[in-house]
């Protein structure tokens, strides 16, 4: 554990608010268990964070991916003139060529990144307080690259706006839930497109009992994740771009995150199949925080099934069973595709910063700022962007990985 000694000026007593909520000192924690009363004691009290920050969520993928990839934690927490924490950002360390680069744990696999607030503290923090922390973690590391940050979220603008930054390529994909489903719909459909869900579920029925639902048990989440790391490796090729879920540890990580509980609670990840007999034909994998269930991945069986759209049906009783317990918010995670049309209407947009912390940092992170400019712009042109996608998909088949 690091103490960066960063003690505010003795402050008036006549202007201090009842709660504190000004940084008197910062620590860096390079174990996430030094770290957890911190974390625990922001998750238990009013909070603003993604569900992807969880301490237990991060836990497991540090330990099965994050270790393996040489990423060394690197927790930055605030605390107040009392010792509260004020904010915890959940930070990882590893090597770039010769530099030292900080970034939010949970690499691929968390689709949306922040810090962990507490509610009080955030209409009052300011660009210079944030600003004071960096100076502070500057002799830490080169460079700071945070992506793939939502600019609100729940309503609150994220802080970490404050800083500079730049749009990402990609957007969030959500919509708001309503108690009756059938209404909610209703809204987004059509009676023809109704129609034509109600016969595909007609024909999938056809081939054996249609069965939906989420597995805790190891033994059926071992069998889900075999279905899904098939299925996701099989697309994966077919589309020409690398398979994140087949890196070391990716496996055990969605698997004990799938079947370990903390305290008593809830897995972190809730796995969800769609099987007609005994064969999966769709996955879907996501983490719930507050009232928003977040989908992280999703897989679906190539034949005769893929015709009647089963990651669609999936979907559909997932999207049910989550106004059914009174969620407000579904979300399919970042980037376009048809599938989200249904239920996730609202393109949040999201922003990343890359902040050298040294001279030696400048290079790489505007190196890391142009690529994702880059990046932004051709998936902005449609006739650019689906040219790089078909390029891609005859890469994979003139490689013949097809």
């Amino acid at each position: 554990m690091n103490v960066v000694a960063m003690r505010a000026p003795p402050a008036d007593s006549r202007t201090v608010p009842a709660a504190d909520t000004r940084v008197a000192r910062v620590e860096i924690f390079d174990d996430l268990a030094d770290a957890a009363p911190h974390w625990q004691a922001l998750e238990a009290g009013p909070a603003l964070a993604t569900p992807y920050q969880h301490y237990d969520f991060l836990r497991h993928w540090q330990n099965h991916v994050g270790a393996v990839e040489g990423v060394t934690p690197f927790i930055v927490v605030a605390f107040d003139n009392a010792g509260a924490p004020l904010f915890l950002w959940p930070l990882g360390r590893r090597r770039v060529g010769g530099l030292q680069v900080v970034e939010f744990l949970g690499g691929k696999h968390a689709n949306f990144n922040m810090g962990l607030w507490r509610r009080d503290a955030v209409p009052r923090v300011t660009a210079a307080e944030l600003r004071d922390v960096l100076g502070h973690l500057a002799g830490h590391a080169d460079v700071l690259a945070l992506i793939n940050q939502p600019l609100t979220w729940n309503g609150t603008t994220n802080p970490l706006g404050l800083l500079p930054q730049q749009r990402s390529a990609n957007f969030g994909f959500s919509g708001a839930l309503v108690p009756d489903f059938e209404a909610l719909l209703r809204s987004r459909t059509n009676a023809d497109a109704r129609k034509k869900m109600r016969k595909k579920e007609r024909t999938l029925a056809g081939y054996g009992t249609v069965t939906f639902e989420r597995v805790r048990e190891p033994c059926q989440v071992r069998r889900v994740l075999d279905a899904f790391l098939k299925q996701k490796s099989a697309r994966m090729r077919r589309l020409g771009v690398p398979d994140v879920f087949a890196a070391p540890g990716v496996r055990r990580f969605i698997e004990a995150a799938s079947t370990e509980q903390s305290d008593g609670g809830e897995p972190p990840i809730a796995l969800y199949a769609l099987s007609v007999d005994d064969i999966i034909v769709a996955t879907m994998g996501g983490i719930v925080g507050g009232r928003r269930f977040c989908a992280m991945f999703n897989s679906i069986v190539q034949g005769r099934y893929a015709v009647e759209s089963p990651g669609e049906q999936l979907i559909i009783n997932l999207v049910r069973d989550c106004c059914q317990r009174g969620f407000d918010t579904f979300d399919l995670g970042i980037g376009e595709a048809h599938y989200k049309n249904l239920f996730c209407t609202d393109a949040e947009p999201l922003f990343d910063s890359y902040l050298p912390l040294s001279s030696r940092g400048r290079i790489l992170a505007f190196a890391w700022r142009a690529s994702a400019a880059a990046k932004r712009f051709v998936k902005q042109q449609p006739a650019l962007w689906s040219s790089v996608r078909a390029a891609r998909r005859l890469g994979a088949r003139l490689a013949g990985k097809v």
